[in-house]
């Protein structure tokens, strides 16, 4: 099935630095030959979202659709798609293009693009290949996200979503989940190894359902003892260890193989790292805003590693849904109506969620 011509559709947007979210009517692009149209049933908040929304990373583009995890129904294909069908459950990530030329996007790692991924909102069609490119930046049309009734997207953009993970829980995988699964992938879990997880949110969360399902012994880091139920009981973890104990913290020390560290405000990597195993590795994927500091001999003296991971690229992002949806790893959320966002903003920001919000767009 194809469709023509563009169309105009219904969103929630912020329509300057700081303000609510707000509905906000805008089109999509026609269906192109290679593209994919898909019906949102839910989006994920993702911290990235507020960050963006609220300005906290540079300067932003405005009227700014946010989102980037998506997930919803195939309503319509290009007459060259040849991977996705009407009815097809289907998602997006956190990009919607790149410069396809470089040698990170040959290697499927598009989401280390040398000359830049096109981000799904909050960005502009900048490569020449792109519907919407101008040879003027400043008309390049911008990028809209999941916060919406419709995307359409790239064929080799789009994402298979296994019909036996609920839409709802599927959508935060798009990105809570690829980010700490990319880094346990390529940096190494394995069956047996010791694995440690620094902070309990949406990332964290994940992070300790993809450590057991690959078979590792999982012990969550977190402030205080009120996550340690949720931690072990409701996650699967097997240890818990309260990161503001100094005694604790002493005798685990190199006791992990790998810590994904998920923490996003300012915190002591040094008192990490003494954690971490001879050979091991401390891997970033939170994003504080201020710059951590280490001493040199936390590295040197017994050959450990600290190294960071964005994201994922499109094949291992559909590796690991196909991968959830063959052990049933799917992220826990709180579905909430559009008109809520602003307030889920609010809570996430404080950590009051469990440990998604899912925003229904049938509400839209």
């Amino acid at each position: 099935m194809e469709s023509s011509g563009a169309f105009e559709t219904k969103g929630y947007a912020a329509m300057h630095a700081k303000g609510p979210i707000v509905p906000f009517t805008f089109k999509r692009r026609a269906v192109g030959d290679n593209d994919v149209h898909i019906e949102t049933k839910f989006a994920g908040i993702c911290h990235s979202d507020i960050h963006q929304a609220r300005e906290e990373w540079g300067p932003a583009i405005f009227p700014m659709v946010p989102g980037h995890e998506i997930a919803g129904v195939v309503v319509a294909v290009g007459k060259n798609v040849k991977n996705f069908v009407v009815g097809d459950h289907a998602g997006v990530g956190c990009f919607v293009d790149s410069c396809r030329d470089c040698d990170n996007c040959k290697e499927t790692n598009g989401n280390y693009c040398r000359k830049g991924m096109v981000g799904t909102y909050n960005s502009k069609f900048k490569h020449a290949h792109c519907p919407g490119f101008h040879a003027e930046a400043d008309k390049q049309e911008n990028t809209y996200g999941g916060y919406s009734k419709d995307i359409v997207v790239d064929k080799d953009y789009a994402l298979k979503i296994p019909k036996n993970i609920p839409l709802d829980r599927a959508a935060p995988l798009l990105c809570a989940g690829v980010t700490v699964y990319s880094p346990l992938t390529y940096y190494g879990c394995e069956k047996g190894m010791k694995i440690a997880v620094a902070g309990l949110g949406g990332l964290g969360s994940m992070a300790v359902k993809f450590g057991v399902a690959m078979g590792a012994h999982v012990t969550v880091l977190s402030r205080g003892t009120a996550k340690k139920e949720e931690a072990m009981a409701r996650l699967g973890a097997h240890d818990f260890i309260d990161s503001t104990n100094k005694e604790a913290m002493a005798a685990a020390a190199e006791r992990f193989d790998r810590i994904v560290d998920t923490i996003a405000a300012d915190h002591d990597i040094g008192a990490l790292m003494k954690t971490v195993n001879i050979n091991g590795k401390l891997i970033l994927v939170g994003a504080p805003a201020t710059p951590l500091t280490i001493s040199a001999f936390d590295l040197i003296v017994r050959r450990k590693s600290l190294v960071g991971s964005l994201i994922g690229g499109i094949k291992e992002t559909q590796d690991m849904l196909n991968l959830c949806g063959e052990k049933e790893v799917f992220c826990d959320v709180e579905v909430i109506k559009p008109e809520y966002i602003t307030e889920a903003y609010d809570r996430a920001v404080a950590g009051d969620v469990r440990y998604r919000f899912s925003i229904d767009c049938s509400h839209m």
